[in-house]
């Protein structure tokens, strides 16, 4: 399916979906002219055991210094004080 029509969209649904399951992209019309584009979505990569290691891995290698909740804070009030000054509140 390469492209469906605006009164089409009811009828022919279910190739549709077909379609976007399979990866496929489809051109929607109306009145003879091409309005959009139906793409399917993009499924998000779950995280796996391994890529939380290489995560653990780079966080070691960086060697940040560690800072507590109250240091966290001071620091990023500091910065939006600088940034936008007293009258931000």
């Amino acid at each position: 399916m390469e492209y469906i029509t605006t009164t089409n969209l009811r009828t022919r649904s279910s190739e549709l979906v077909a379609t976007l399951k399979n990866g496929g992209v489809v051109s929607l019309i109306h009145r003879s002219k091409v309005v959009g584009v139906i793409k399917p979505k993009k499924e998000l990569k779950v995280m796996t055991e391994k890529d939380i290691n290489q995560l653990k891995k780079i966080a070691q290698q960086l060697n940040l210094p560690k800072t507590s909740y109250p240091e966290r804070e001071k620091i990023y009030k500091k910065h939006i004080l600088d940034k936008y000054g007293k009258g931000f509140s």
